[in-house]
C-alpha cells in the first residue's frame, strides 16, 4: 500500500469512535490469531492505537502476547525516560522480552501457550485462556530471573535485548509474572478505574499483600503499585502503605520499600516540572502546558492530602522544590503575559501635540505574529486560574488576568467608538483589532462576554456605512 493511502487509512482509523474501534481491533486480532491473510493486521492496529489509548479499557482479543503482559500490564509506562524507575515498565520492552522468551529462553512453553490461547479463542473458549498463561508466566518468570542471575547470563542478555533499560525492564516482568496468579487477584478485587480506595478495598489489598510478603517478598511492593494504577485518584494507593507501617508521615514510609507508590508519584510529578521548565517562552503550545500544569497539581495536592508531609523529610523536600521551580517559572509567563497582549493591540497618544490619552494604533493591520502569542498567552492566563494557587503563582495568575482584562476592556471601549466612525483602511484595521479583543474577552471573561462585545460591534458598524 503507497504512503498516500496508508495515511488515509490511517486517518480514517483514528476517527472511530472508542467502542468501534476497540470491535475492529478485536476482530482484526483474531483474524491474525487464525492466521488470515487479506487484511494489513499491523497496519489497522497501528492505526487503531491512539484511539484505543484514549477510550476506555475496552473487550478485546485474548491473544498470547497480550496475555503475557496482564500480571505486569498495570506497569506499563509511555513518558519517556533516561533511566530506570522501579515501578514502571516501557510499552517499548514488551517485544524485545517477548522475543527473547519465546525464541531463545523457552520456545517450546511458549510455543505450547501460543497454541493453547490461539485454539481457545478460535474455538469460543475464552475462560479456557487463564490456565496456560498461569503455567507460561511460571515458566518465563524462572527462565527471565536464572538468565540474569549471572554476570554471564546478563552479557548474553544483553547482547538480545540491547540496553541495560530493557534488562531491568524484564526483570521487573519477572517479578510480577512470578506472582500471576495473585495479581490476577488483585485485579479482580480492584476495578478498574475505581474511584475511590475505600477501607474494604484497602483491607483486601492488605490480604494480598501479607500473602505475598510471606511468599514472595520481593513483590510484595508491587501491590500498591498495581493499585495505583486502577484508581482515578492514584496518591490514595498510599493507604495501604500507612495501613501495612502503622504510620502517616512521609519520613517513615519513605524510608520502607513501601514507599515505591510515593517514588512513583513523585517521578510523574517531576516528569511534569521538567516539562514545564523546558517551554519556552517565545513558541508552546498553551493547552499542553495546561495540561502539564493540571498534571502536576492534581498530584502534588494529592500527595499531600494522602499523607502528612513534614516540610524536613524527604519527600517534603522534594514536593517544596518542585513547586518552587514550577512558581518560578509560571511568574515568569504571567509576567510576559501582560507585555505580549499589550504587544499585540498597539497605542499612540491622541490629542494636540500627542498630549491626550493613549488611543489604539489604528494606521496598520494586525500583526499575525504578535495575534497568536497574545491568544495563546490569554489562553494560558486562563486555563490555569482554577490552580494556579496550588502551584503557589495564584498572586501573579490574577495579577496577569487583571491587568489583561483592564487593558481588554479599555481597548475595546475605544474600538466600539472608532467603528461607528472609521472608514477605509482604518476602518479594516478597527475591526481586525475588535475580533483580536473580542477572541481574547473569551477567554479572560466568559464566552457571554465575548458575545456581548459581538453585538455591540455588529450594533456599531451599520452605523458608519
Amino acid at each position: 500500500m503507497d504512503s498516500n493511502k496508508t495515511q488515509q487509512l490511517q486517518g480514517l482509523l483514528g476517527a472511530l469512535p472508542p467502542l468501534v474501534a476497540s470491535r475492529l481491533a478485536k476482530a482484526i486480532e483474531i483474524d491474525r490469531l487464525n492466521e488470515g491473510q487479506l487484511l494489513p493486521h499491523e497496519l489497522i492496529l497501528d492505526g487503531l492505537r491512539p484511539v484505543l489509548r484514549r477510550g476506555q479499557s475496552y473487550d478485546r482479543a485474548a491473544t498470547p502476547l497480550r496475555l503475557f503482559c496482564r500480571p505486569f500490564e498495570d506497569l506499563l509506562s509511555m513518558t519517556p525516560r533516561m533511566q530506570k524507575q522501579k515501578g514502571r515498565i516501557a510499552r517499548s520492552s514488551i517485544m524485545p522480552v517477548w522475543n527473547w522468551v519465546s525464541q531463545t529462553l523457552a520456545p517450546d512453553a511458549a510455543a505450547s501457550f501460543s497454541i493453547g490461547v490461539k485454539t481457545s479463542v478460535l474455538s469460543g473458549r475464552h475462560d479456557e485462556t487463564m490456565s496456560p498463561a498461569v503455567q507460561f508466566w511460571t515458566v518465563a518468570a524462572q527462565a527471565i530471573l536464572s538468565a540474569l542471575d549471572s554476570e554471564r547470563g546478563r552479557k548474553a542478555a544483553r547482547t538480545v535485548l540491547e540496553t541495560d533499560l530493557v534488562i531491568e525492564d524484564a526483570r521487573e516482568m519477572a517479578v510480577l509474572l512470578s506472582v500471576g496468579s495473585d495479581i490476577l487477584d488483585l485485579q479482580s478485587k480492584i476495578p478498574k478505574p475505581l474511584p475511590s480506595l475505600t477501607e474494604d478495598f484497602v483491607w483486601k489489598l492488605r490480604e494480598i499483600y501479607d500473602r505475598l510478603a510471606g511468599s514472595v517478598p520481593e513483590a510484595a511492593p508491587y501491590v500498591a503499585v498495581v493499585a495505583m494504577q486502577r484508581l482515578e485518584r492514584p496518591w490514595e494507593a498510599l493507604k495501604l502503605p500507612m495501613n501495612v507501617t502503622r504510620q502517616s508521615q512521609d519520613t517513615l514510609i519513605s524510608s520502607t520499600d513501601m514507599g515505591l507508590v510515593g517514588e512513583i508519584l513523585f517521578g510523574d510529578i517531576e516528569y511534569y516540572t521538567s516539562m514545564i521548565r523546558a517551554t519556552r517562552a517565545q513558541h508552546f503550545d498553551a493547552d499542553e502546558l495546561v495540561g502539564h500544569l493540571t498534571n502536576f497539581t492534581t498530584l502534588s495536592t494529592g500527595m499531600v492530602k494522602a499523607i502528612e508531609m513534614r516540610r524536613n523529610g524527604k519527600w517534603g523536600q522534594r514536593l517544596l522544590g518542585d513547586r518552587a521551580a514550577v512558581a518560578e517559572v509560571m511568574d515568569g509567563f504571567m509576567e510576559r503575559a501582560v507585555k505580549e497582549v499589550s504587544a499585540a493591540l498597539p497605542t499612540v497618544k491622541s490629542g494636540s501635540y500627542a498630549g491626550g490619552p493613549r488611543t489604539p494604533d489604528l494606521a496598520h493591520h494586525t500583526d499575525p505574529d504578535k495575534s497568536d502569542r497574545a491568544v495563546t498567552y490569554a489562553r494560558l492566563v486562563s486555563g490555569c486560574r482554577h490552580f494556579a494557587a496550588a502551584a503557589s503563582f495564584g498572586a501573579s495568575n490574577k495579577e496577569a488576568s487583571d491587568e489583561i482584562g483592564s487593558m481588554l476592556k479599555s481597548y475595546t471601549e475605544d474600538l466600539l467608538k472608532e467603528l461607528r466612525s472609521a472608514t477605509g483602511d482604518r476602518r479594516l484595521n478597527a475591526e481586525a483589532y475588535f475580533h483580536l479583543t473580542v477572541e481574547m474577552a473569551a477567554l479572560i471573561f466568559s464566552q457571554e462576554e465575548a458575545d456581548l462585545l459581538r453585538r455591540r460591534g455588529r450594533a456599531a458598524m451599520p452605523a458608519a456605512a
